[in-house]
């Protein structure tokens, strides 16, 4: 192989080398937009594994947009883990809006896991979110099915550290509860829905959340359940129970009590026939007062015999 083939074939490899560590392309597209970078820092980034172009390609956004930022800043905030595009878009969207966000305040907000440009448009341009079917019961117990429709606004501010939406759903969700549940009548309700908007604005729902409520307008409202009339059925189903289990109670004592009685009696009776023993031994009682007496039980005997047999008879010609 000759020296002039040997040396053509060194310089490509030298320049395929050259262009492969430097990003030339990315270095000429950055200084005829007007960003002043050199060509060493864009081989320190292929050196620090960060992609030229997630840095150089925002810093040309920014400019023409009049937004001095630097490359380190944006460097730093990419090896952090950051999304370089976004706060570059966030503060284009901000500076344009008239508000006042600084890179560190983005920077911040998208490692702290926001959307800081989607949070910059809804500061901007109020975002309307919708609330579940709430169900609150007024004085009267009737139940009251509230939707209503919340404006909000980025809480720049608070964004970082700040309750997200479902805290304010929430939140607006416990004032509709409140609200209605202190109406004596939910016809006042259906009158005034208005009163509600106005009570839940004034308790200050949004403190220490990420956004800031506009206007809280309710959507629909519908008539539930009597809930009043129904924990009344369910107290009178729940007492007569209790009464039935209180008459069960005394019928089951009384029947006890009798039982007891009864035992008693032929306890009583069970004594009889020693007493009379014992009086026939110790001559209180003789013989022949002994006979009568059987004669007189046995006297009583029939009499009930026959009285209840007449009974019978008298009740079974009722019946026919």
């Amino acid at each position: 192989m000759s020296a002039p083939i040997i040396i053509a074939v060194l310089v490509i490899v030298l320049l395929v080398v050259f262009f492969s560590i430097i990003p030339v392309g990315m270095w000429i597209s950055a200084i005829a937009s007007g960003v002043k970078i050199s060509v060493f820092s864009l081989v320190g980034m292929k050196l620090r594994r960060v992609r030229p172009a997630f840095i150089v390609r925002p810093m040309i956004k920014a400019t023409k947009a009049g937004i001095q930022v630097t490359s380190n800043q944006l460097e730093a905030h990419y090896l952090a883990g950051g999304n370089v595009d976004s706060v570059v878009n966030a503060l284009i969207a901000a500076e344009r809006a008239g508000m006042d966000l600084t890179f560190e305040q983005a920077s911040a907000i998208d490692l702290a896991g926001r959307d800081v440009f989607e949070a910059v448009t809804m500061s901007v341009t109020p975002k309307v979110i919708e609330t579940p079917q709430i169900s609150a019961v007024a004085k009267d117990g009737i139940e009251l099915l509230v939707k209503a429709r919340v404006t909000v606004r980025t809480n720049i501010d608070q964004l970082i550290g700040g309750a997200g939406e479902a805290t304010v759903l929430a939140r607006i969700g416990e004032g509709i509860v409140t609200t209605v549940g202190s109406a004596k009548a939910h016809s006042d309700v259906l009158e005034n829905p208005d009163e509600i908007s106005k009570v839940v604005l004034e308790k200050g729902l949004d403190s220490g959340t990420a956004y800031e409520i506009i206007s809280i307008d309710i959507a629909d409202i519908d008539i539930g359940r009597n809930i009043g009339a129904n924990l009344q059925s369910l107290q009178a189903e729940a007492n007569t129970k209790i009464a039935q289990a209180k008459a069960e109670e005394r019928r089951a004592m009384a029947v006890a009590l009798e039982q007891e009685m009864k035992a008693e009696v032929v306890k009583a009776e069970s004594e009889v026939p020693k007493a009379m023993a014992e009086a026939l031994r110790s001559g209180n009682l003789g013989v022949l007062d002994y006979y009568n007496l059987k004669n007189v039980q046995a006297d009583t005997k029939m009499k009930n015999d026959i009285g209840s047999g007449i009974k019978q008879y008298v009740d079974s010609k009722k019946d026919k």
